[in-house]
């Protein structure tokens, strides 16, 4: 922890070399270029290139493949790069917050907009939306860790379907670009098919629209996210996407991996992203009682 805490604070101190250009000079100089975790990218790069942009010190960003619409706000944006490198997140000191830590600096940062920008007509329903954002990954070079299986799957859906319009989104490994944690198998979209006919496959939703109304699978999200206020997601760039859209984000995340319980961050950094309401859930069960006690 005081690993973390120490390379965040270093980050901050390191800002202090821009502060002419950044207050005094305001001009366009700044190059912001990342293709570390996504998790990260949401939570540390995009607020700071956003503040650059409100600044009028932004020149140019660059990122992996599929980011044009998360950088919306960028007249200058490229995507380099096929393939994220978790470990580079550790390396990026140009930013002031870029790991844990129990307090962040929010003098560069700012909010993305994205639920008013993404806002549209295209995905909406005659019920309100509930995303289910699920995973099944390696996490930690382990086998899946944090995810919502077919059971819990079935009782949530059971439950809710009649009241919310249900979409399902667990991108495929095809879908978007990927960094050490490979994407397994849960086969539940089968199941799905088969069992809740009803509920809408984010898969389904992009093979009707990719290429007409949405450019890639991160676009897809955007626009469909920006029409829902209810979203249950899992540890990580799943968990941190879903807290940029306000409403209520149910989180699912084991206590015993990560370091975001510890440093306390689903009650600091992570409903700053938009003002959403964070809920987080220990295990399947606190998920379920969540959802009970909010939807």
């Amino acid at each position: 922890m005081r690993y973390f805490m120490r390379d965040n604070y270093f980050c901050r101190l390191a800002q202090m070399k821009f502060l002419f250009k950044d207050y005094f000079q305001k001009k366009n100089y700044k190059v912001i270029s990342y293709r570390g975790e996504f998790d990260q990218e949401l939570r540390y790069v995009l607020p700071f290139a956003y503040w650059h942009f409100l600044n009028g010190t932004l020149d140019k960003t660059i990122s992996s493949k599929d980011t044009k619409e998360l950088y919306f706000f960028s007249k200058n944006h490229e995507e380099k790069y096929d393939k994220r490198i978790w470990n580079e997140t550790y390396m990026h000191y140009d930013v002031p917050n870029m790991t844990h830590s129990f307090t962040f600096s929010y003098q560069k940062w700012a909010p993305v907009p994205y639920k008013a920008h993404y806002a549209n007509e295209v995905f909406k329903f005659d019920k309100p939306i509930l995303v289910i954002a699920n995973k099944y990954n390696i996490e930690w070079d382990h086998p899946p860790i944090n995810f919502l299986d077919i059971p819990t799957l079935d009782k949530i859906i059971t439950k809710y379907k009649e009241k919310y319009q249900i979409i399902y989104n667990r991108p495929l490994s095809t879908q978007i670009v990927l960094d050490n944690s490979d994407i397994l198998d849960l086969k539940e979209y089968p199941w799905l098919k088969e069992n809740h006919p009803d509920v809408i496959l984010m898969n389904d939703l992009y093979a009707q629209h990719k290429g007409s109304v949405v450019n890639n699978f991160n676009h897809l999200q955007l626009m469909v996210y920006a029409n829902c206020d209810r979203f249950i997601s899992i540890h990580g760039g799943t968990a941190i996407l879903a807290s940029c859209f306000e409403g209520t984000n149910i989180i699912l995340s084991n206590p015993n991996w990560g370091m975001e319980i510890l440093f306390d961050e689903y009650s600091t950094i992570m409903p700053k992203l938009s003002g959403a309401k964070i809920l987080h859930a220990r295990d399947a069960n606190e998920v379920l009682e969540h959802v009970y006690e909010n939807y």
